[in-house]
């Protein structure tokens, strides 16, 4: 009984440690850890230009002046990777808050089952389509996925209206290949990265 008194001391002691020991006592940044590919903040985004389910050919040097933010998914197969969209075109209003202006996604997916699949899930967001991987080699972002190389993991690239890149988190790398980040995480980690202090 006294052991197992002691221990619950300690757990609590421990746990308050940690939570006043954090900067201004409550988490900074989201709850899910990502990696930082490469071209990363700081660099100039990659041109993209891919035609898109909204009937347009996206081009992301006709947005210079804007902050755009740019998702690469799985795709088609990745039903939390909708859910992600889904629930981002929920939260718009916070991504505005941020200065956010556009927001993107890219995946490998044919452009005509993707149009079905943005018109399924009642998204307006703009989903592109890079069946050849061109953009997403580019930007690196098929190194993230639990397909190999042949699919987008979760990445999410801020590029600034100067063209730089001002934040970047792949999120589905191994070994935890996570395909779905709640909004708060996801505002958190960018909030906090554009501080400067991921």
């Amino acid at each position: 009984m006294k052991t197992a008194l002691l221990v619950g001391v300690a757990v609590v002691a421990l746990a308050a440690i940690y939570v006043l020991n954090r900067p201004g006592g409550a988490p900074q940044g989201g709850d899910y850890a990502f990696a930082v590919g490469s071209p990363g903040p700081g660099e100039k985004a990659p041109s993209i230009r891919l035609p898109s389910t909204d009937g347009s050919v996206f081009d992301l040097a006709s947005l210079r002046g804007k902050t755009v933010l740019l998702f690469f998914q799985e795709g088609l197969m990745c039903q939390p990777c909708w859910d992600q969209l889904t629930d981002i075109q929920s939260n718009m209003d916070q991504f505005g808050a941020l200065g956010i202006e556009e927001i993107v996604s890219v995946t490998t997916d044919p452009l005509d089952a993707l149009k079905q699949k943005v018109a399924d899930e009642g998204l307006t967001i703009p989903v592109l389509s890079d069946p050849n991987l061109a953009v997403s080699e580019t930007y690196s972002a098929n190194q993230y996925g639990m397909m190999g190389t042949s699919r987008d993991g979760h990445s999410f690239i801020l590029v600034g209206p100067d063209g730089t890149i001002e934040w970047r988190a792949d999120y589905g790398g191994a070994p935890n290949f996570t395909m779905y980040v709640p909004v708060p995480s996801l505002i958190a980690d960018l909030r906090q990265g554009l501080r400067g202090t991921a």
